[in-house]
């Protein structure tokens, strides 16, 4: 992979016109003789990829690719849509080129051509016998899947390697005849081997936690569990209905008519909205619970001043990957966020976001909603059935479906609500409960100095604060020293600081703010290694072949979690191109004129020491895949991809 290394500053091909963009504004300043141009980027990538195809033809055609696709699955694809999404495909790849007459890439990729993983397999193996389960299938002669062995490995894509993650970590391989590496665990007669000294010594060690439980799910999904201390605390809360002292909408000039004071609302919210004088009524059978209530200085301490926290960061923020970060130096990690409704409903999707491996010592989960019913109840069924240290309130998130079903970031402007939502969740909840807020929803009108006095009032054990309005997105810096007069306003609650923290500078003066912690988002998706650098105190000039061994063990912790097979493949593959889309826009220390780089600075076009170190400077899905290929082998016929995001951010 170091082929190219000598030749790529001397063949760069740059000129006056690059070494001058070195000092371009929200450009990242990359030292002149690595600088090169478009053309002359793709033209060396282009030249490199034939020279390895050729090497690949020579030594035969490993991928298999001349087995047919099934028509049905043609037609899906070949669409106008999917040439569409294929063509802003290139039009997101080179985010330094604006064709005359389109608008800027920004926000979300909608509509973008979508696949599910299972519909990669032309024949699906029935579950009883991959599980080689004494039981016969459950559906017998309607079931849709294929029954005969033999007749799915004739039409099995060949195998991806010779080494299987799960039997060699596991000392067995659950996927069987399915694995996409079961030569490495199939017996002479198609058998699964087993390797038990292993899986004797898997079996003491902790496993992974919070998975659904099948008789829960089909409870939720038949409405059958009973919420007893939510409703309860609905009822104090007013039944849904907005309390007498609930703090009124704040606006951004502030009205001293207006109550901002919580220091007359009800601490317990027991008594709120109850008439003065009423003498307390029961109903049914007193329990302890009822009597002696859990105090909040009783409920179990969440410290974690000084710790890094990862951000729970929407499908990037996946378990392969909080794994990856607590390998370098993550000390608090949190789920990706989950809709407190489809929890409710039982949804699998939904609940996998909770899952949390042995090596998450200290984890969180987090919840969206808009309503106090919904957020309540859900908080009393996560209290009750998964084991986390902190449940963490989204209202932060900017994008349109949340905010406009009054979550996310409208939260913001909808105190009554809100105040609901963190009382009610702190009385059922026995871990602590923290809040992410943004500083407002509009673009300079900040309203989280207002709102860190209620929070503490209402409840709240912790709070984040991302420097960046809803408006704002990512287009401007985050603001620090606003942060820093918050922090002022929220103590003796603890306040953990969020944005553009890509270096140890930057995590230095974050703290000079007097902010309890640091919270790391895009920052860790761009270089996972950051935490190591925070905590060493150094620039690492990580190479290009650790990276790749970074990535490598991205996939092996995917395998793990999503599986071996067809579905668990193309599915670890999937969230794989996500982060490269971000893992792109890394420019190597040893190529920076001036350290660190600044998260809002542009890479121009560079070749780097090496051609793998090229390759993943490229900004383009199909040198993504390339590399997702050196990985886990080829794609299947048809493969289309389109990032979930588009690199807006550099300005």
């Amino acid at each position: 992979m170091a082929e190219g290394a000598e030749a790529a500053p001397a063949d760069s091909g740059a000129d006056a016109d690059s070494g001058a963009s070195v000092l371009e504004r929200g450009v990242a300043p990359i030292k002149p003789q690595y600088l090169t141009t478009r053309e002359h980027f793709h033209g060396f990538l282009e030249a490199k990829g034939q020279e390895k195809l050729c090497q690949e033809t020579e030594a035969g055609d490993p991928d298999g690719s001349d087995v047919p696709e099934p028509e049905a699955k043609r037609i899906r694809l070949e669409d106008e849509q999917t040439q569409d999404a294929s063509a802003s495909v290139e039009a997101v790849a080179e985010p330094g080129e604006q064709p005359q007459g389109q608008k800027r890439a920004r926000g979300q990729n909608k509509g973008r051509p979508h696949m599910k993983p299972a519909q990669y397999d032309q024949n699906r193996l029935c579950p009883s016998l991959i599980q080689e389960s004494p039981a016969k299938c459950f559906f017998g002669d309607r079931c849709r899947f294929l029954h005969d062995v033999g007749r799915y490995l004739e039409s099995k894509p060949p195998d991806l390697g010779t080494r299987c993650v799960l039997f060699e970590t596991f000392g067995r391989c659950p996927y069987g005849v399915t694995c996409r590496f079961a030569g490495a665990h199939l017996g002479p007669e198609g058998q699964n081997l087993v390797l038990e000294d292993l899986l004797a010594r898997r079996a003491h060690l902790p496993p992974l936690r919070n998975a659904l439980d099948k008789a829960l799910q089909r409870q939720l999904r038949k409405r059958q569990v009973r919420f007893e201390r939510a409703e309860q605390a609905l009822r104090g809360l007013g039944q849904g209905t907005a309390p007498a002292t609930v703090v009124t909408k704040l606006t951004p000039e502030g009205d001293p008519g207006q109550n901002h004071c919580a220091a007359q609302q009800d601490p317990a919210g027991l008594g709120v909205g109850t008439p003065p004088g009423s003498p307390a009524q029961t109903c049914g059978p007193l329990t302890d619970e009822d009597v002696v209530r859990l105090r909040p200085c009783e409920k179990k301490r969440l410290d974690i001043s000084g710790k890094l926290y990862l951000a729970p960061l929407t499908t990037c923020g996946n378990l392969p990957f909080r794994r990856i970060c607590k390998r370098f130096g993550a000390d608090v990690t949190c789920g990706e966020m989950a809709m407190c409704t489809n929890l409710l409903q039982g949804q699998t999707s939904e609940w996998a976001l909770l899952k949390r491996h042995p090596c998450e010592d200290i984890f969180g989960v987090q919840l969206e909603g808009g309503f106090p019913d919904t957020m309540t109840k859900c908080a009393e069924l996560l209290n009750r059935t998964i084991e986390v240290d902190f449940v963490d309130i989204n209202v932060g998130c900017p994008i349109d479906l949340v905010y406009k079903k009054g979550g996310g970031c409208a939260l913001m402007n909808r105190p009554a609500k809100f105040q609901q939502i963190v009382r009610g969740m702190s009385q059922v909840l026995d871990v602590p409960l923290t809040v992410k807020i943004r500083t407002g929803v509009q673009e300079h009108v900040n309203l989280a100095h207002r709102l860190l006095p209620e929070l503490r009032a209402w409840g709240a054990a912790l709070v984040t604060l991302h420097g960046r309005s809803r408006e704002q997105r990512y287009t401007k810096l985050a603001d620090w020293q606003y942060i820093q007069q918050c922090v002022e306003v929220a103590s003796p609650m603890p306040l953990f600081g969020n944005g553009d923290i890509l270096s140890y500078e930057d995590a230095n003066r974050a703290k000079q703010t007097g902010v309890a912690g640091i919270m790391i988002a895009r920052g860790a998706l761009l270089k996972p290694w950051l935490f190591t650098e925070i905590k060493e105190q150094r620039h690492w000039d990580i190479s290009s072949s650790e990276r790749l061994d970074i990535l490598r063990d991205f996939t092996h912790y995917g395998l793990e979690h999503w599986g071996s097979d067809t579905q668990g493949v193309e599915k670890t593959r999937r969230f794989l191109l996500e982060w490269l889309s971000f893992l792109c826009r890394y420019v190597p220390v040893g190529l920076l004129e001036l350290l660190p780089q600044r998260i809002n600075e542009r890479p121009p076009y560079y070749l780097g020491r090496d051609y793998l170190e090229t390759l993943m400077a490229s900004q383009q899905a199909a040198d993504w895949i390339r590399i997702s290929e050196m990985l886990l082998g080829p794609v299947p016929p048809n493969f289309a991809f389109l990032p979930k995001h588009k690199a807006n951010a550099y300005k």
